[in-house]
């Protein structure tokens, strides 16, 4: 091999070894969400792992391991004069804080399922039969609230909704609205709390996460105008001012016959609200860190489950605001726009 070729081969090799670090160190983000070691951190301040062990109950040993794991990432400081660890302000809130804009715990969760599942979906390559979301393990339920929560709490009411054409003046009055796959229901709740002279009404076909939607807006107080009921995006009832389908439509079998059933469903000057995962059009502009997640979380979650259902589209989480536009025009709306955006996601606003 000459030497550029070596130095080439190098610098590729050293990329792997920061690569394998992220998941051998993901594993252990995981289990400290689990365990409470990263509240327990922020809460403590500068701890021995003796003391984060005593405060949580663990044994100081594995305690000492973890967090020697977690200071070598960057995802905990450590302080050699004192041998002490702790969360820098922004590690709290990536790792500790649930309402923060930042959290991303809950991202580690969802991931885990890629890895829980690989035989699955290893078995759906070949057969072509897809996986059902409902198939997946539990981690990929409460992982995924957990990792698009924050940025729900950070967007939908400041920024997305405020995007739609009239919709928010609609929502203050008070208004018919249908979050369609809705999974835990936490932009349910959140909408609900926020325009309680409204009705909203979630709809999901996975009888779990309506249960522990029922669950959630009971626990935020918001049972008086919202509820939960089980049912498929072709199939929910009602006649609404708005629907809502939160990074949703791209798993679906039929995106196209959705639409279909939304256009019936809306009021004539009503709106559907579409958030997908944010992509550019074409291949090579999605080639970077954030497409890198997508991909990899639509290669063993979102397509499979598409492919699980019938017609089987297969839009992919990084199907990009042209196939996305084919869909919804195809479903009978004669008016679509790109309404705002995040690094992650963009919001899509169709009307009949």
């Amino acid at each position: 091999m000459s030497d550029a070729g070596q130095e080439k081969l190098d610098a590729f090799l050293g990329k792997m070894v920061g690569d394998l670090g992220a998941i051998a160190t993901g594993a252990g983000v995981l289990l400290g969400d689990r365990l409470g070691l990263f509240k327990a951190l922020r809460e403590g301040g500068k701890m021995t792992s003796a003391e984060l062990a005593n405060g949580t109950g663990t044994q100081e040993r594995l305690i000492r391991e973890w967090l020697s794991g977690q200071a070598a990432a960057g995802y905990v400081d450590y302080d050699e004069a004192t041998d002490r660890f702790y969360l820098n302000a922004e590690q709290e809130l990536v790792f500790a804080d649930e309402d923060s804009p930042a959290f991303m715990a809950g991202a580690f969760e969802v991931l885990s399922t890629l890895w829980l599942d690989e035989e699955k979906v290893r078995q759906a390559f070949v057969s072509g039969k897809g996986v059902g979301w409902h198939e997946h393990s539990a981690c990929l339920f409460r992982g995924t609230e957990r990792f698009f929560r924050p940025g729900y709490n950070a967007n939908l009411i400041d920024s997305w909704l405020p995007a739609l054409d009239g919709v928010v003046e609609k929502l203050e009055r008070g208004a018919e609205v249908a979050d369609v796959g809705c999974g835990h229901g936490a932009s349910t709740v959140l909408m609900a709390r926020a325009f309680p002279k409204s009705r909203f009404v979630g709809f999901d076909y996975h009888a779990p996460s309506i249960e522990r939607a029922r669950k959630a807006a009971e626990e935020a107080g918001v049972s008086a105008n919202s509820r939960f009921e089980i049912a498929a995006a072709k199939t929910y009832p009602g006649t609404y001012d708005l629907v809502a389908f939160f990074d949703c439509l791209h798993d679906m079998g039929d995106p196209t016959g959705a639409a279909t059933h939304v256009h019936g469903s809306l009021k004539p000057d009503g709106t559907w609200m579409i958030v997908e995962p944010f992509a550019h059009d074409h291949l090579a502009a999605n080639l970077n860190p954030v497409g890198r997640v997508y991909y990899a979380a639509s290669t063993f979650v979102c397509t499979p489950a598409s492919l699980s259902q019938e017609v089987g589209l297969g839009l992919g989480a990084q199907a990009g605001e042209a196939r996305l536009r084919k869909v919804v025009t195809s479903g009978g709306f004669k008016r679509f726009r790109r309404a705002t955006e995040t690094p992650f996601n963009m919001v899509l606003e169709a009307r009949p």
